[in-house]
């Protein structure tokens, strides 16, 4: 249950920093896409971190394996926040907080699942 908490707030913390620089970026210009993916590229390196350390308590040096399974589900993660993105730019969302928020809550529920289920399984995490 604690894990969950964690992961939630760290989920929180991410949402900020990521709608932070999605405004700023949009704020000077840049498109949807590109605000996006600088967005997610900075979001990433803080959630593996996080979540590593603080919300699933992993200690110990990080193994190349548990990157590649972190990197495989943010990469999925990140697939279905496209699509949802997409899908709302074609709903009249485009340049939106609102399009970017869908896409953003398709991602975390998606990452959530498989981090936990794939990622950061007790006993696994370390290999």
């Amino acid at each position: 249950m604690m894990a969950a908490l964690r992961f939630g707030l760290v989920g929180v913390l991410n949402t900020l920093a990521g709608l932070a620089v999605i405004w700023a970026l949009l704020r000077l210009g840049v498109g949807d896409y590109p605000a996006n993916a600088c967005s997610y590229a900075v979001g990433v390196c803080l959630s593996f971190v996080l979540n590593r350390v603080w919300s699933f308590s992993v200690r110990g040096p990080v193994a190349a394996g548990e990157v590649a399974r972190f990197l495989t589900v943010f990469a999925l993660s990140y697939a279905a926040n496209l699509g949802v993105l997409t899908l709302m730019r074609g709903l009249g969302f485009a340049q939106s907080l609102i399009g970017q928020g869908a896409a953003m809550a398709a991602y975390s529920l998606c990452f959530f699942l498989l981090s936990r289920h794939f990622v950061f399984t007790p006993g696994r995490a370390a290999r």
